[in-house]
């Protein structure tokens, strides 16, 4: 599966962004879908993941109430909607795709999408 991801882009503290995944290849819903950030000079961190039947949902407890992760079957896309942006959400946002597990450990995800940048500024 190739997962392209987009809708990074510059917004002030407190705006939102919707972040998009796009899955080509093999459907989407063969997968757990998860989103990892990467800051400058930080290991990368898992965000939010969502289970293949979309069923289950888990947060990073820094954004816990402000993104959500869905996905859209239909569109074999998987979204993650960003509110109440802080700077500290500033990172390079990668989607990735886990055949397995539903997992918040970089290392059980089998696919990666190539990155969207997000910035929030102050």
């Amino acid at each position: 599966v190739q997962l392209q991801a987009s809708g990074g882009g510059l917004v002030q503290a407190g705006g939102s962004l919707r972040l998009s995944c796009a899955a080509s290849g093999r459907t989407s819903s063969s997968y757990s879908m998860g989103w990892f950030r990467q800051a400058p000079g930080k290991e990368r961190e898992f965000v939010a993941a969502i289970s293949r039947s979309g069923d289950s949902t888990y947060y990073e407890e820094s954004v816990e109430g402000r993104f959500t992760i869905s996905r859209d079957y239909d569109k074999n896309t998987v979204y993650l909607q960003m509110n109440s942006l802080k700077p500290e959400d500033t990172a390079v946002y990668y989607c990735a795709a886990a055949r397995l597990v539903l997992s918040i450990v970089p290392s059980a995800y089998d696919y990666w999408g190539q990155g969207t940048q997000v910035t929030v500024s102050s």
